[in-house]
């Protein structure tokens, strides 16, 4: 399976966005051949988002744990199809967290990380993953291979620069307003631990609550 067939399959499973990368090393134990990444996005609607309005929305809540679902979906029957052709094929999860280490808030893999390699966009000052099409309005999910893939883009750096409206309109301080660099750890620039303690604000909203408020206000998602 060529890398254009199977950008038209993981589309017609859903995915708005492909994106094919190599990491240095597997992130998973004991696989190191696992060194190919492929970034599934899919794209929130525009409409659910403009009701953010100094907090999240259950309408939010519930778009976002199904763009969550429907990757989970997207991912474990593209690993499928690649395992048909003979490879291997390990999916991850939109959302995850160690089962170690729950405050260290990471997971087996960045899918910002093999998002970033692949050229589809940034790490933007909030965090995020901000992709040159659908800003950071997109969840994301991967698929670890021994499938040799390439990045078709080259990796874009600062898309940030001067802008610092999430930075000012983050309720919880999470954000720093320093540019994401190559290399960088995330706590150089972002607090996960604030963000997280200030989405335990929104139980209302539902258990795992997410926020929003940085995606609502970056010009690069132009909410129609």
């Amino acid at each position: 399976m060529n890398e254009n067939l199977l950008k038209e399959k993981l589309t017609d499973l859903g995915a708005d966005l492909v994106g094919f990368s190599r990491l240095d090393k597997s992130p998973i134990e004991g696989q190191s051949d696992l060194v190919y990444a492929i970034t599934v996005a899919v794209k929130l609607p525009d409409a659910v988002l403009k009701t953010i309005d100094k907090r999240p929305t259950i309408e939010y809540f519930h778009t976002y744990r199904t763009a969550n679902a429907l990757l989970d979906r997207i991912t474990f029957l593209g690993a499928r199809l690649i395992e048909k052709q003979g490879y291997k094929a390990f999916p991850i999860p939109a959302s995850q967290s160690t089962a170690d280490d729950k405050s260290s808030y990471r997971g087996a893999f960045s899918h910002k990380t093999g998002a970033r390699l692949s050229g589809l966009g940034f790490i933007g000052k909030n965090a995020l993953f901000i992709s040159s099409e659908f800003g950071s309005k997109i969840r994301l999910a991967t698929i670890l291979t021994d499938m040799q893939v390439s990045p078709e883009q080259d990796i874009i750096e600062n898309g940030c620069k001067d802008c610092n409206l999430c930075v000012k309109a983050c309720p919880g301080g999470a954000i720093s307003g320093i540019v994401f660099k190559s290399g960088m750890e995330r706590e150089d620039f972002f607090s996960a631990e604030k963000c997280s303690n200030h989405m335990k604000t929104y139980k209302d909203i539902g258990r795992g609550s997410v926020c929003g408020i940085c995606i609502k206000v970056c010009p690069f998602n132009r909410l129609k």
